[in-house]
């Protein structure tokens, strides 16, 4: 009876599911990700179900009188009540759908401003630790835009992932963190910046890298440890347009580098060839050049078209309005006052800088209201030398005794459990320093190490790159080193900017042994207190003539000039100009101000000041090479070979050739031999074995040399000229982009110093005779530190002192005896 009443209930209620069912099935929930967008379903009223017999699924439903077309938008009002209630429609779904626009604010929001970071051609962090800082100058409107970090790394594959670790900071917090587990191809890395992180103004960004070997743990094996960063894919992103606005010239600070490392400015001049433009154009680019503060900086003039924007590049144009009319159309105010101001435009949408006004002496004083900002006297005392924008903090500039602490310096208190720590720091001294014979100073250490560390272990002291100090650890159990004076060479001190790096080499037994898991260990073996300081004495400070050291260090002797400095330019086209600006912009920054320069129309006209000659070497002055010691001959013989040529095979030509041809050959490369093995043990050379030094010998640049800048004195003697020429003017923009990299530009030292596009190297001449130039106040103490480096470098005049005072105290001695006591 159960079953009877069950088939009687599902027959009764079949008819009423079919009839319920009177829409097709809908799988538009179901539609895959990236499909055609799903067109909104019109829903009307629906109508109410007759009451007799079921529909079938398939009889379509009965339509309005009036359809509402596909697509439309149904009336806000309701149907009026006399009109019957239409029957539920679903407007037809075409093939494919277009999707609509998007809205102007979400398609401003999705173009993003980048920001390359990395103002170097290469970024590699090296050995188990390693730590790279500068600071990034953002704009207000960038610091208020959401950002993006992003960059992509590659490391050695010898490299243990499980114990190495990458770390980016932003104004000291961490921001990214991982694994460095990266060695068949580079990663990318991306993540976002906290919001309110940025500031406007400088942003210090840190990598740091912590580094294990996968196997080995010897020392040797922590030279294998690298993980480089790709500069051009390492940059910060800003959303919206408001980031790519630039609202006052303090945006200048904020041109930032391109994806090599590179800043570029861009001059666009009309009026370029006239001679009143280019001390107004010169003060400019080196404003802009102290401005932004960037490492590798170029400049380059055109008269007739925008260059293109981009990231590390800024355009600037510069001309009156009527001069500007044929491709720019300046704003009306600059028709009756001077102006500098950003601009977009109208073709590209980037910002330029403008400086515009009626007349050129107007245009002057509007250049004047952005290079005052950084312009100071010439005998104003600074603090420091600014490096952050490559290397942060600012180096101190040290002019006498001075204690620095590590915290100071930018080294922080860290603990270490690997086998090699390393860390750097910046210090500055001036150009008249004199104390590389006889000067030392002192790194007062605050440190500690484990019982683990064995004897043999030793920490070590590098100044630019030279070894100047080493400390034995003999201790067995360990121990704590509070201001350990480690005494520190300053032989390997130069004008300007110098490194010092501190390295501890440390052993145990469980390297020793090497056990699997031993290079993973995370107890510290090692720590380094930020308490640390060094000691730098009082040192002898005289200027010398030449010294393209002080030249690169600090823009000696331009840096003091009270008075404005004579520029001779053979020629005004864009590439000498364009080799000028990028110059004198160097020079600018290490000088921290811009330099007074006045043209000269012709050598005549300089006299006795500190002058700069700038050319191609066949336009320049004979009187002016024959000064410098410089060939005249080169004016003519001075070709750098060309491609095809330098594709050449060369003859092979060996010393021991010569050897044979030369009378005394064996014995003189015996002397050369010897005089090697003296520098190399004792640094003693031939120059310091002289009572006189000897002239300097006339020099006469290779082919192969494709740049040279030497320095001498004047005709009188009495003040600095320096000569930066190369066989063509294209040759000198090349060399000069070249040597004022930060990679080449500490190098320029010596009198004569020469770069070569052909191999990338730069050379230096060093200096035979020089002169002393007052730079302090008559002082007992200074000169007398001025004749101890002396004499340590001419060791054969002290020996001869030496003799010569020992005799007289004998004379004296026994004509006092002679006087004195009884006679028989």
């Amino acid at each position: 009876m159960r079953k009877i009443t069950s088939i009687l209930a599902f027959l009764l209620s079949a008819p009423a599911v079919a009839y319920a069912q009177t829409a097709p099935f809908d799988m538009s929930g179901e539609r895959e990700q990236g499909s055609a967008p799903m067109v909104p379903r019109l829903t009307l009223p629906a109508t109410p179900a007759p009451a007799t017999g079921p529909q079938t699924p398939s009889t379509p439903p009965t339509p309005a009188a009036n359809p509402t077309p596909p697509f439309a938008i149904a009336p806000a009002s309701p149907p009026a009540a006399a009109q019957p209630p239409p029957a539920q429609v679903e407007a037809p779904r075409p093939q494919t759908a277009t999707p609509p626009p998007l809205p102007a604010v979400q398609s401003s929001l999705s173009a993003a401003l980048r920001r390359y970071v990395v103002p170097f051609a290469k970024l590699g962090l090296d050995g188990e630790y390693d730590r790279k800082s500068w600071s990034v100058y953002i704009t207000p409107e960038q610091a208020a835009a959401p950002a993006k970090f992003n960059f992509a790394y590659q490391n050695a594959v010898v490299v243990a992932p499980e114990a190495s670790q990458l770390t980016v900071l932003l104004n000291n917090r961490i921001v990214g963190q991982q694994a460095i587990a990266s060695p068949d191809a580079p990663s990318n890395v991306s993540f976002d910046v906290p919001a309110g992180l940025l500031q406007p103004g400088a942003n210090l960004l840190t990598f740091e890298a912590t580094q294990r070997h996968r196997t080995d743990c010897t020392i040797e094996s922590t030279y294998e440890l690298w993980t480089d960063i790709d500069p051009a894919k390492t940059y910060l992103s800003f959303s919206g347009q408001e980031a790519a606005k630039f609202s006052s010239t303090d945006a200048i600070r904020a041109i930032g580098v391109d994806e090599t490392g590179r800043t570029q400015f861009n001059f666009v001049v009309p009026a370029l060839e006239q001679p009143g433009t280019t001390k107004p154009l010169l003060r400019l680019a080196q404003g802009l050049s102290v401005l932004s503060g960037m490492p590798n900086e170029t400049f380059s003039f055109s008269a007739d078209a925008l260059p293109q924007s981009g990231p590390g590049r800024m355009t600037v144009v510069v001309g009156t309005p009527a001069e500007l009319q044929p491709f720019f159309a300046p704003p009306p105010a600059a028709q009756a006052a001077p102006l500098a101001s950003f601009v977009t435009d109208p073709k590209s949408g980037a910002p330029v800088l403008l400086i515009s006004g009626p007349s050129w002496p107007a245009i002057s004083a509007a250049i004047e209201t952005i290079v005052s900002t950084v312009d100071r006297p010439a005998t104003a005392i600074r603090d420091t030398l600014v490096t952050q924008r490559w290397s942060a903090p600012d180096a101190p500039l040290v002019l006498s005794a001075t204690n620095l602490t590590f915290a100071q310096l930018g080294v922080k208190t860290t603990e270490f459990s690997g086998r090699r720590f390393r860390t750097s720091f910046n210090i500055a001294v001036p150009s008249d320093f004199y104390a590389n014979a006889y000067g030392d100073a002192t790194v007062l250490l605050d440190a500690a190490f484990t019982q683990n560390v064995l004897p043999g272990s030793h920490i070590d002291i590098y100044v630019n790159g030279n070894i100047a100090s080493t400390v034995p650890i003999s201790s067995t159990g360990g121990g704590i080193f509070r201001h350990l004076p480690i005494r520190v060479t300053m032989r390997h001190f130069k004008p300007g900017l110098n490194t010092l790096s501190l390295e501890a080499i440390l052993m145990t037994k469980e390297d020793d042994i090497c056990v699997p898991g031993t290079t993973a260990g995370t107890t510290p073996r090692f720590a380094l207190f930020d308490t640390s300081e060094i000691h730098i004495p009082d040192f002898a400070r005289i200027g010398q003539r030449p010294n393209l050291a002080g030249l690169s260090g600090t823009g000696y002797p331009y840096n003091r000039a009270t008075q404005p400095i004579p520029l001779f330019i053979d020629r005004i086209d864009s590439d000498t100009l364009s080799a000028t600006a990028t110059l004198l912009g160097q020079m600018a920054v290490v000088a921290g101000r811009p330099l007074d320069i006045e043209p000269a129309a012709t050598p005549g006209a300089i006299g006795e000041r500190d002058a700069i000659f700038i050319g191609s070497i066949s336009q320049m002055p004979p009187a002016v090479l024959t000064q410098l010691n410089v060939a005249t001959t080169s004016q003519a013989s001075w070709r750098p070979p060309a491609a095809a040529q330098s594709n050449q095979t060369e003859p092979s030509v060996t010393f021991d050739d010569w050897r044979s041809k030369v009378s005394g050959g064996v014995w003189r490369g015996q002397i050369t031999s010897f005089q090697e093995w003296l520098r190399r043990n004792f640094d003693i050379s031939l120059s310091s074995l002289q009572f006189v030094p000897g002239s300097e010998e006339v020099f006469t640049p290779s082919n192969d040399d494709s740049f040279l800048i030497a320095q001498g004195k004047s005709a009188a003697g009495g003040s600095s000229w320096t000569i930066v020429t190369a066989p063509s003017a294209k040759d000198l923009r090349e060399g000069a982009e070249a040597v004022t990299t930060q990679v080449n530009w500490p190098q320029i030292a010596g009198h004569i110093t020469t770069y070569s596009s052909k191999t990338g190297k730069v050379e230096s001449v060093p200096v035979g005779r020089f002169d002393f130039v007052a730079s302090q106040p008559w002082s007992l103490s200074n000169y007398r530190l001025i004749a101890a480096n002396w004499l340590s470098t001419n060791i054969l005049s002290y020996a001869f002192l030496l003799v010569v005072l020992s005799l007289l105290i004998g004379v004296t001695t026994a004509s006092m005896l002679s006087r004195l006591g009884r006679r028989e």
